[in-house]
């Protein structure tokens, strides 16, 4: 890339740092150090504002650079993350988001412990959480590096890797300093700019066509070498039964995996009451169905007008392909339109970053913190508030560190296929304990541990001896083969097992379920009566 490039796009990005930096200093100066401050922002935000922060949550680099990059590279079966991730909502909205409000306060063991013994349940939960958000921000990483690649000419590691960290460093600093209030402004600022930036896009990829959408789809066919077959189910999830069982798999994970997300369920906590709560999720529905609507436009779009081959040359898992697509409608490389397109979509891509690995970060150390401190280290006695926010804040270093290496490891694989695998592990270790503990009378503790690990366990197995890992030429280790599982996601698996797993700790269980907790949770879950 050019220097324009370089330049203008560092300019756009580190315009956002600054802006950013400034709301998490504001805060700062005018936080209490309460918990419920670090981890809820004083539960003062808006269904809009909610609505905004969750769709900037969740509309992560996975949605932007990744879907993307799938479709322009497999085109109808790319389109699957894009359905899957939107479809998610649904369950969201009608089992989780309402009555996880009433019955927590920060966390997801706070719903299970409500009617459970605390220890055991917050400990599995904890380190269910905390396994859920490293893979999720190991994504965000590979999509940082990949970016910073494109820049600077694809060529330099090092800059991939200082890229990587510097991301790390950045939402360390957003976290330990500004806590759930400035997390929150900071992905309502994303939100905007992606809608905005993706929109912008959209409507000139239509406009290129004239708005004909089927010449768009006839020209992105023929150029993706695939004639036809580009437009039909198949071309990454047809090769046998392995594929087949790979999309099953794949799409499992993705509509169930939405619900057991802790930076997702952690936002529900950020309004006031179980009203807003739901309020908050039509308000993001609305928003990331228009995105992902979008991303089928861009991902055809990078296939028609840069080319499957040039999409491939440039990254081999395809998360360049928006970025190249902006120089392509901005006039081509050299040009002036090109050069400012590329460096706007630069920088929101690496707002969108900064913004999601900030709030991934935030939910995973309140885990560590209010669930695994609270239970390893002090066990039996009050908590203070304060210590538990001074943990939190070590612990988002911590987690920040972890996420930087893994993403160091992984920075050749798609961030949506990344993300599909931390849906996997969220569907079946957090979402089985979470329906069980809202609907099931006779759910006990020993059910509800068994449950986590019975599908955290299995899940992270399954992946570390799958294809993903070792044995194929786009694993983390492809020198290696240790490979024993077949399929690249685990979710088809370890799903049912940890619905098994739950069930079977309960009939087992020699303790009784406790009817009083479980009507008083009942109660305050549908009515919201006792809420926080």
């Amino acid at each position: 890339m050019s220097g324009d490039h370089q330049s203008l796009a560092l300019l756009l990005f580190s315009a956002f740092v600054a802006v950013t930096l400034g709301i998490t200093t504001w805060v700062s100066r005018h936080r209490h150090g309460s918990a419920e401050e670090f981890y809820t922002g004083g539960r003062l935000f808006s269904p809009m504002e909610n609505g905004f922060a969750i769709a900037g949550d969740y509309m992560s680099a996975a949605s932007f650079l990744g879907i993307s990059g799938l479709i322009a590279l497999f085109g109808y079966d790319g389109m699957l993350y894009s359905v899957g991730f939107l479809v998610a909502w649904l369950v969201v909205l009608l089992l989780v988001a309402e009555l996880v409000r009433n019955c927590g306060r920060f966390t997801l063991a706070d719903v299970v412990a409500a009617r459970m013994r605390e220890r055991p349940v917050r400990i599995a939960a904890g380190t269910s959480s905390v396994a859920v958000s490293v893979l999720y921000l190991v994504a965000q990483m590979v999509g940082a590096g990949s970016l910073v690649a494109l820049l600077l000419g694809g060529t330099s590691e090092a800059a991939r890797a200082w890229t990587v960290i510097g991301v790390g460093a950045l939402m360390i600093v957003y976290v330990t300093l500004g806590g759930m209030r400035a997390t929150t402004w900071i992905q309502i600022v994303k939100a905007v700019l992606l809608m905005a930036g993706t929109l912008v896009l959209t409507v000139l990829v239509l406009l290129r066509f004239h708005g004909d959408f089927d010449a768009l789809l006839t020209t992105a066919a023929e150029r993706s070498g695939h004639g036809k077959e580009f437009l039909a189910p198949g071309l990454a999830y047809g090769g046998g039964w392995t594929a087949r069982f790979d999309f099953m798999s794949l799409g499992l994970a993705l509509v169930l995996g939405t619900a057991g997300l802790p930076h997702i369920l952690s936002r529900f906590y950020t309004v006031p009451t179980a009203r807003a709560a739901r309020r908050s999720v039509v308000w993001a529905i609305g928003l990331i169905g228009g995105f992902y609507l979008m991303t089928i436009v861009l991902g055809f779009g990078a296939a028609a007008l840069v080319g499957t081959d040039e999409v491939r040359a440039s990254s081999a898992a395809g998360n360049t392909a928006v970025p190249l697509l902006a120089l392509d409608l901005g006039g081509g490389a050299g040009s002036t339109g090109g050069t400012v397109l590329f460096a706007v979509v630069a920088a929101v891509a690496f707002a969108t970053i900064l913004a999601v690995v900030a709030g991934i970060t935030l939910a995973s150390s309140a885990s560590v913190a209010h669930d695994l401190y609270a239970s390893l280290k002090r066990p039996g006695r009050g908590r203070k508030p304060r210590g538990e926010v001074a943990v939190a804040r070590l612990a988002a270093a911590g987690i920040g560190g972890v996420a930087i290496a893994l993403g160091l490891l992984a920075r050749d694989l798609n961030v949506a296929f990344l993300v599909g695998l931390a849906f996997a592990v969220a569907a079946s270790a957090n979402l089985p304990v979470l329906l069980y503990s809202l609907f099931w009378r006779n759910f006990t503790t020993r059910g509800a541990v068994w449950s986590v690990y019975g599908g955290l366990v299995p899940a992270v197995l399954l992946v570390v001896f799958s294809p993903v890992v070792s044995g194929s030429p786009e694993a983390i280790f492809p020198g290696v083969d240790f490979h024993v599982f077949p399929l690249q996601n685990p979710g088809l698996v370890s799903i049912p097992l940890g619905f098994l797993a739950g069930w079977l700790g309960t009939v087992l269980s020699r303790e009784r379920a406790d009817e009083a907790r479980h009507a008083e949770s009942e109660v305050r879950s549908l009515t919201g009566a006792g809420a926080v």
